[in-house]
């Protein structure tokens, strides 16, 4: 349901008391927030078992010049579903990796964030939105933050929030799916500012609620908006929560997650857009990271109504960036010209994701490309030319219960990490794959679960894996989690 807005007589109040100009990045902050500060003597929370927590045991030791990293956005340390962790388990038992602890958690398709020795999850129980902090090793709550939140999906899915959350510079940032903009202090929880970006911007109505992923860059909270004066894009104070430019397009926001790339030698910022609008619009954006200033758009949406621009986009080298959809037009690339122009290089009409972002390896993309479950099927694609290399529809038996199913993989999602490719299907298969420009072989393979809508890329930090299975398991009957598996190789 909508949020109310307020009377035409306070906005216009609203007007008058704090300007909204409209020029190219000069648009004012209609609503500076409150700034709270950490009290001096506040002590930082000792972690605690909670009733939702069930505890398995513990991880082996980190094998000794394991590689680890933190994994403070969604798609990991590079924002392209890669990490630099090593020692990880090639091969584990029929039954999967071994379980450390799970975590019942509520509605919403985020991932689990970490940094510093802490891990965020965002979702949403009852009527609230739920930020929490947990020992990523034991499970154990630090402490957790919540707000009401008024939302149901009008297609029937999940109400909870679809954006995950953020660790920067000691800091939490949250996008709710009600595009309410929080940022806590990671030791203690305490809210540092908050905004409610819908009713003081007046941000237009999204399919499935706000779903794109902030982003932290040089100071600034960087956000896929589709307000109201055109306003696309904005940038907030990392610290204060001000607002520090905004940038003007008619292209309202989509699922895709905004990004920085050095693109002719210089950062970029990415945006693919592309929202609920009639007709059909988006594409994607080339912005001035210091100042919101638009270089260039280029336009990549279906011509329908229902579709959704959701993956991320994926930079290559000669300054080339991959955009896809999966409704009608699929993938382009596109390169970014000396005066800062896109231009069309290759486009396959077959090879769109749907919210995967496909991962690279010499000189070839890999990915699960379709729309739907049925016409979702593994592929390759050679990068410099587009050329479609083969394409494999995985297949292979489960056993549930005494009976044998075939299982597929689906709209899975490939995770590299320690030279070779995980793989997570969207009903909790995970495996490993051996990718190549000449096939696929799948190497391993276990049913975590069987759970439909795992959507979301497998988080791998410390040499543990955390998958979060969004709806019901029906082999076992478990509600949704957040599992942690220990990944760590023996010495």
């Amino acid at each position: 349901m909508k949020n109310v807005k307020p009377p035409l007589f306070f906005g216009l109040l609203m007007v008058v008391l704090s300007p909204f100009e409209v020029q190219g990045q000069a648009f004012k902050d209609p609503k500076v927030p409150q700034v709270f500060e950490v009290p001096v003597d506040m002590p930082v929370p000792e972690a605690k078992v909670f009733d939702r927590l069930k505890y398995q045991a513990a991880p082996k030791a980190l094998p000794k010049g394991a590689v680890t990293q933190d994994w403070t956005r969604f798609l990991g340390p590079n924002d392209d579903a890669t990490t630099g962790e090593t020692k990880l388990l090639a091969k584990w038992p029929k039954s999967g990796p071994k379980v450390v602890w799970e975590m019942e958690k509520g509605t919403g398709y985020t991932s689990p964030v970490i940094a510093e020795g802490r891990l965020v999850y965002f979702h949403r129980i009852e009527d609230e939105e739920v930020i929490e902090c947990l020992d990523p090793e034991t499970g154990k709550r630090y402490w957790s933050f919540s707000y009401p939140v008024e939302y149901r999906d009008r297609y029937g899915y999940s109400n909870g929030p679809r954006s995950s959350a953020v660790i920067s510079e000691g800091k939490v940032y949250t996008m709710g799916v009600r595009s309410v903009l929080t940022c806590l202090d990671l030791k203690t929880g305490t809210k540092l500012w908050q905004r409610d970006l819908d009713a003081e911007f007046d941000i237009a109505d999204y399919f499935f609620g706000h779903g794109s992923c902030p982003l932290v860059y040089d100071g600034k909270v960087i956000v896929s908006m589709g307000a109201a004066n055109d306003l696309a894009v904005a940038a907030f104070d990392q610290h204060t929560g001000k607002l520090v430019w905004g940038t003007q397009h008619e292209w309202h926001a989509s699922y895709s997650s905004p990004l920085v790339k050095t693109l002719r030698g210089k950062p970029r910022l990415l945006v693919l857009m592309g929202g609920d609008t009639k007709p059909p619009t988006g594409g994607l954006l080339c912005i001035d990271p210091d100042s919101g200033k638009l270089f260039d758009a280029f336009p990549w949406r279906a011509d329908m109504y229902t579709s959704v621009n959701a993956t991320t986009p994926v930079v290559v080298k000669n300054n080339q960036v991959y955009i896809s959809e999966c409704y009608v037009s699929g993938g382009v690339m596109i390169q970014l010209d000396e005066k800062l122009k896109w231009k069309e290089v290759w486009k396959s009409p077959e090879f769109g994701m749907h919210w995967t972002t496909p991962v690279q390896q010499d000189g070839y993309f890999f990915a699960y490309r379709g729309r739907n479950e049925p016409d979702a099927w593994l592929a390759c694609y050679e990068i410099a030319s587009g050329k479609e290399m083969w394409q494999e529809d995985l297949l292979w038996q489960v056993d549930m219960g005494g009976r044998k199913s075939k299982m597929k993989m689906l709209r899975g999602s490939i995770l590299k990490a320690d030279g070779r490719f995980y793989s997570l299907g969207e009903l909790g298969s995970f495996g490993i794959l051996d990718l190549s420009s000449k096939g696929v072989e799948l190497k391993e393979v276990s049913q975590l679960f069987m759970a439909r809508s795992t959507w979301s890329l497998p988080v791998v930090s410390q040499g543990l894996m955390y998958v979060v299975q969004h709806e019901k398991d029906q082999m076992n009957g478990s509600g949704r989690r957040v599992i942690c598996y220990d990944l760590r190789a023996s010495e």
